[in-house]
This record gives C-alpha cells, structure tokens and sequence, in this order.
C-alpha cells in the first residue's frame, strides 16, 4: 500500500507534540498548498504538529499534484459515482497513514483534527466519520467538499466528532449545495455541526471562511 508523506510543521510551542492538525489538499495539488494554513490554526493549538499529506497518485488529467482519486468529468452523475468509489478506494492509505501518526507520535485521535479542501474535504469527512468511537477524533473540517457517507453512519457504532463545513457560494467546481446538504444530513442524525458560506466566494477558502474554521478550532481547544 502507497504510504504518504508531505510537509510538516512541528508545534509552534516546541517541544513534543501532544495534537495534530492533518490537512488534505484538493485534486491536482499537492501537501504544500494546505501547510500554508498552518500559521493560522497553531497559535489556537500551539503543542499541535501540523501535517499535509501529498495524495497517493498524480492527477493525470490535471497534468501535474496529486489525487486522492480519479474523477469522471463526463456528467454530474458519472462525477457523483467516481467519488463515491474513490473515497472508498483512498479510504484505506488514509487510515494508515492516521495509524502510523499515532503510533509514531503517541499522539491519540482525541487530539487529532482531520481537515480538507475539495476533494480532500471529501476524504476528511468520509474517513473521519468511518472511524470506530475509541478512535473519535477531536474534529473533521471539510472545505469546499460533500460528504460521501461511509457505511453505517447514522447508526450508533460509529464515532461522532464535531464537524466544520466552510463553502463558497459561487464555487463552480464543487457545487456548494453539497455542503448545504451535508450539513442537514449531520444535524438530522445529531452530529454537532458548525456550518459557514462564504458569500460571493468561489472554489476557495476567504478570509471569512479562514476566521469561521478558526473558531471552531479555538472552541475545540478549549473542552
């Protein structure tokens, strides 16, 4: 199995780390493009080492970065049954690579927060709610992405973390109405959900967007 790597941060306090920030990137990018964010979200998680995997495959259709998973660019439906697959698919090196932090770092999922942009929000929130409930991670922020859920949510033998979706109200790749759903599908199945759209924003995270997902990192610091 591909094992990822990418840029790291250590915590911004020194010292060993005892929280995690993970970021995944959007398709055809790369670990470097999230890890830009990391000096926003270390003050409010100063023992946090801050962690961007590169995705496991080039994205051959971009012509340069990486993929979480392909996407078919034919129709709506054919886009929607290619990342149904593919976070499926990509599930597995995910949760290896969250395994080996773990034991590497001794940091627990309590303390790990699993973050996302498009196509990586897609990963963040299917594998962040896939997890078993000694594995609930301390939050999942999925930006400019949906949710594919994994099987079994909505039931109780899966953990339920805190969740954070930020969307751009012009985003014209990924359409924003994803996120509008997903967080009625969360709320209606008792997840705790921090919702925020960015108005005349696109496929991007605003500074209003970056403020919105700074609470929720500043309140889950915090308990």
């Amino acid at each position: 199995m591909t094992k990822l790597s990418g840029p790291m941060l250590a915590p911004a306090q020194g010292g060993a780390p005892d929280a995690a920030i993970v970021l995944l990137h959007g398709y055809g990018s790369d670990g470097n493009d999230l890890i830009a964010m990391a000096p926003r979200f270390q003050p409010l998680l100063p023992g946090a080492l801050v962690v961007s995997p590169h995705a496991p495959e080039p994205a051959g259709a971009a012509g340069y970065g990486y993929q979480w998973f392909p996407i078919a660019w034919d129709s709506a439906a054919q886009r929607l049954a290619s990342r149904q697959a593919g976070v499926t698919g990509a599930r597995p090196v995910l949760l290896e690579f969250l395994h080996d932090l773990w034991a590497q770092t001794g940091i627990a999922p309590g303390r790990t927060i699993l973050a996302g942009f498009s196509q990586g929000a897609m990963m963040a929130l299917h594998v962040g709610l896939s997890l078993p409930p000694e594995q609930q991670l301390m939050g999942v922020i999925g930006m400019s992405g949906a949710l594919l859920p994994p099987e079994g949510f909505g039931g109780g033998k899966l953990a339920r973390p805190p969740i954070c979706l930020v969307h751009g109200d012009m985003d014209d790749v990924v359409d924003p109405n994803h996120s509008a759903e997903a967080n009625a599908l969360l709320t209606e199945a008792g997840y705790e959900v921090a919702y925020h759209v960015s108005r005349g924003v696109g496929h991007g995270v605003s500074p209003d967007g970056m403020d919105f997902i700074a609470g929720f990192i500043a309140r889950l610091a915090e308990k």
